[in-house]
């Protein structure tokens, strides 16, 4: 008899035994249990306290999270049609529960009642910022709506839920449609071997699938648009050609220059009409005020300054960029007109020219094994713990599970947390880098030995396997420098879920955390990957075994803000564009063509870009970050927590020692251990004592002196 596994909350989830088959009944039957329990807690003999009714309506809630936090894990990591189908019939049936669950008047009034309380003074401070948020939520899930407008509300939820789904769906399907099969050698000049030998490898796979034999005696080369591949074409390929082909086809995915059931054209537009009418009906303005509730920012005018002001700083240096950028292009690679294809690749010959070095040959030199090795040591150095390979059923072979330890003292070896590290590129997994919780630490109601849970993360990136061999043994894994910044910035989330001591679910680890300061620890990690005691200790040659030489270090470093003020204002601009639309756009009076969300885009670079891409590019339709990831008028969040992180590690800077033990102990204690326990500007001010200063931010980027 099959136990349905999505119901076995015991310990780690169960990837061994976990069907799609099993999604509609366990998270049908959680739905009902949940459904229950509330019709329980809300009766009227029920007392609003905290340990009769927040505390159980908590535990509840957490298992249904968990079952459907899997579903949606594998809906992402593991997108055959099976999975895909299951996550698809029941997310409108959660999408629902939520809604219905926010609207519930019954449970409003009981948090108010608990917060009205004598008791609320005695809460916990996390508990007490539960309560406050829950207050907080029910209004801005409807629950104070006239009971006419409930229906629509609810339904524009579980709408939105469903397109944001769609919306990722189509940009994966229309990512895996194109291919780029190269039969004439001579395209392939400027590329790396290890691109070169994957593509290869790649070609005879889709011919096998095909079984098209006549055309696989025939040497080719087959180039997609996953990052592995689409990347280092854009960065080394001599092919105009090829570049310009593989441009197009990132550029238009997901629109209607493709096949019109993976075009996300109506999905923008009906998404924009409905948080527009979402907003409306909770009486703000437009959706953007409604995003920035639950953030560190306290109005659209106030982001859009910053915004602004940062790319008054950021703009000239761009312009410098870009204009040496053309002239180099045009001297020494007779590019007359610099196209946006052409960018990555006169920017790769141009840094070799400046700095005497390529990235491909960096890239030798960070090994998988050394990379991983270092990664661990800075976060047990830094944080006093140990990480160690552990042993969990897991989703797919490349995927391995580590365990952090405490390092010393009373409870040296004792379990702090465990992640799963899923890194290489997949047809089947969605497109970029994330983390996600598995499982959330928190203390647990019953008063066995051991009460508190462990927390349990999930890291995933879109790396480049290991391709061909040498002697007779597979070649190990090599990543980019950028890649293994990715790596960093992914851990860095995953150690402010792990590392926590909050005991209560809803402000554990990045529970509760405002939007626009969740990214402060993933970015602050990213400042290891340039202090040369790691790189040095983090670096092995592919071939030789030996470390990163000091002299390429240096060039890197001098290189480090190479075309920084290009890369600043292309965040601006996307950041600027989410905004705007958010806030200031229409979808009712204007469409997502030429005459609308197009056009604002349009705006929004001729007042902050300094090359306009092509009039057919789409890149609103993969925006996927703003429509299906939940940055919708949040994706400011990026630069205004780095301003936050470049502060913190300037504390460090400032001491002379990356690696300082009480500086240390000091962000452990005040940003990473306290979780969404209360507000982050106070987190932030018990660490560095004063309010985030912007300077730090300018001086990483280059943009003042050191």
């Amino acid at each position: 008899m099959h136990t349905n596994a999505l119901l076995d909350f015991s310990g780690l989830p169960r990837f061994d035994t976990v069907t799609p088959a099993d999604v509609h009944p366990a998270v049908g039957a959680l739905l009902t249990q949940a459904r229950a329990l509330v019709e329980q807690l809300t009766d009227d003999a029920v007392e609003a306290s905290w340990e009769t009714f927040a505390a159980p309506l908590s535990d509840c809630f957490e298992k249904l999270t968990r079952a459907w936090g899997i579903v949606c894990h594998l809906h992402a990591v593991n997108d055959i049609p099976e999975w895909r189908e299951a996550y698809n019939r029941m997310l409108p049936e959660v999408s629902g529960f939520n809604a219905e669950i926010g609207q519930d008047l019954r449970l409003f009034a009981k948090y108010k009642a608990l917060r009205n309380s004598s008791e609320y003074a005695e809460l916990s401070m996390a508990q007490r910022r539960i309560v406050d948020h829950e207050i907080r939520d029910f209004h801005l899930a409807g629950a104070e709506l006239p009971e006419d407008k409930k229906p629509l509300f609810k339904a524009i939820t579980e709408e939105l839920a469903s397109l944001a789904a769609k919306f990722s769906e189509n940009i994966l399907d229309a990512t895996n449609a194109f291919s780029e099969i190269v039969t004439d050698e001579a395209e392939l000049a400027g590329l790396p071997d290890d691109v070169k030998q994957a593509a290869r490898e790649t070609a005879e796979k889709h011919f096998k699938a095909s079984q098209d034999d006549e055309s696989q005696s025939a040497p080719a080369w087959k180039f997609t648009l996953h990052m592995p591949s689409y990347l280092p074409v854009m960065q080394y390929a001599d092919s105009r050609r090829l570049r310009a082909a593989m441009y197009r086809a990132s550029a238009t995915r997901a629109s209607e220059f493709g096949p019109s059931q993976w075009d996300n054209t109506p999905l923008i537009q009906r998404i924009l009409e409905l948080r527009r009418d979402e907003a409306r009906l909770l009486g703000y303005a437009n959706y953007a005020e409604v995003s920035l509730v639950r953030k560190m920012a306290e109005s659209v005018p106030q982001v859009l300054t910053f915004l602004r002001d940062l790319a008054v700083k950021a703009r000239p240096f761009a312009l410098k960029d870009m204009t040496e950028l053309r002239e180099f292009a045009r001297l020494e690679l007779d590019i007359e007109t610099l196209e946006p294809w052409d960018v990555g690749y006169a920017s790769e010959k141009l840094l070799q020219a400046r700095y005497a070095f390529s990235e491909q040959e960096v890239k030798q030199y960070f090994t998988e094994a050394k990379v991983l090795a270092g990664l661990f040591h800075v976060i047990e150095t830094l944080f006093g713990v140990c990480i160690r390979p552990d042993t969990a059923p897991v989703w797919h072979e490349d995927v391995r599970f580590f365990r952090i330890e405490a390092g010393s003292g009373d409870h040296a070896g004792q379990l702090i947390g465990q992640f799963y590290l899923d890194l290489y590129a997949r047809e089947t997994k969605r497109g970029g880098a994330w983390m996600d919780e598995a499982i959330t630490r928190r203390r647990l109601s019953n008063n066995s030995i051991d009460s508190i849970q462990k927390p349990v993360a999930y890291l995933n990136c879109n790396f480049s396997r290991p391709v061909g061999e040498k002697d007779g043994m597979p070649r190990p894994a090599t990543f980019t420098h950028d890649e293994v910044t990715t790596l960093f910035h992914e851990a860095g989330h995953g150690l402010h879920h792990l590392l926590t001591q909050v005991e209560e679910l809803g402000v554990s680890g990045i529970h509760g955390v405002e939007w626009d300061a969740v990214e402060l620890p993933s970015q602050f990690m990213e400042n290891y990957c340039w202090e040369w005691s790691v790189v040095q200790e983090m670096t092995a040659h592919i071939d030789t075994g030996l470390p990163l030489p000091r002299e390429l270090f240096d060039k890197m470093m001098a290189a480090r803000n190479f075309q920084s003020g290009l890369q600043i204002v292309r965040q601006i601009e996307f950041s600027l564009f989410d905004m705007l639309l958010h806030s200031e756009f229409d979808p009712t009076v204007t469409d997502v063509g030429r005459s609308g969300v197009l056009d604002l885009l349009d705006e929004v670079r001729r007042e902050v870009a300094v090359m306009m891409p092509p009039e057919w590019n789409r890149f609103p339709n993969s925006f996927s970050h703003i429509f299906a990831g939940g940055y919708g008028a949040g994706y400011f969040s990026y630069k205004w927590a780095e301003v936050l992180s470049a502060d913190c590690y300037a504390a460090f800077e400032e001491t002379g020692n990356a690696f300082d033990p009480a500086t240390g102990k000091r962000y452990l204690d005040e940003i990473l251990s306290v979780g969404g326990s209360r507000p982050a500007l106070e987190n932030f001010r018990a660490f560095r004592g004063r309010d985030p200063q912007v300077e730090a931010l300018l001086r990483h980027s280059g943009m003042i002196p050191a």
